[in-house]
């Protein structure tokens, strides 16, 4: 069978066509899993920024100066109250709050536990010591609370520990 040379032309420029198609997929594909994969080499502190609704959270752990604890080794397992958690104390109180740092650096230490806690090893646990140095009360009766707050999701990995979402800031005694 002889092709003419505009036929070959014709092929040679769809063949390229589908090379360039499939690289560009390729390249995508890679690059969504490399981003996937770099997630759970993430921080805490890093893993919250990206998730995009901790802004108040993250704000605070600046205020009170705890970056670099937070992105220290770990392993930390971190009860991270959202946005609208947050958004559940009444403004001059969460104000007051946020000025106060050695009561702000209590709060926000009494939600982490020093530990890597996956949600599966919670199931056993009844309690757990903070770094703040008080115990919080676990209950996976009927889902899985801390103290008086729901755990919203569970299990994001970070390079240093995981991230348990909860819906209400708890408070330390």
């Amino acid at each position: 069978m002889k092709i003419s040379n505009q036929s070959r032309s014709k092929l040679i420029v769809s063949v390229f066509g589908l090379a360039v198609v499939l690289m560009s997929v390729v390249a995508v594909a890679g690059h969504h899993g490399e981003k996937m994969s770099k997630a759970g080499q993430m921080d805490i502190v890093d893993t919250a920024i990206e998730a995009k609704s901790f802004s108040t959270l993250l704000a605070a752990v600046k205020q009170a100066g705890l970056v670099d604890a937070l992105k220290g080794d770990g392993p930390f397992t971190l009860f991270a109250p959202t946005d609208e958690a947050f958004a559940k104390i009444p403004e001059d109180k969460l104000q007051a709050l946020l000025k106060n740092q050695e009561q702000l650096t209590a709060v926000l230490t009494y939600h982490v536990v020093p530990a890597n806690v996956s949600s599966s090893q919670a199931i056993n646990l009844k309690k757990a010591k903070t770094l703040q140095g008080q115990l919080i009360k676990i209950d996976t009766s009927n889902g899985v609370r801390v103290n008086n707050a729901n755990v919203i999701k569970a299990d994001i990995m970070a390079s240093n520990g995981v991230i348990h979402v909860i819906d209400t800031v708890i408070m330390p005694n």
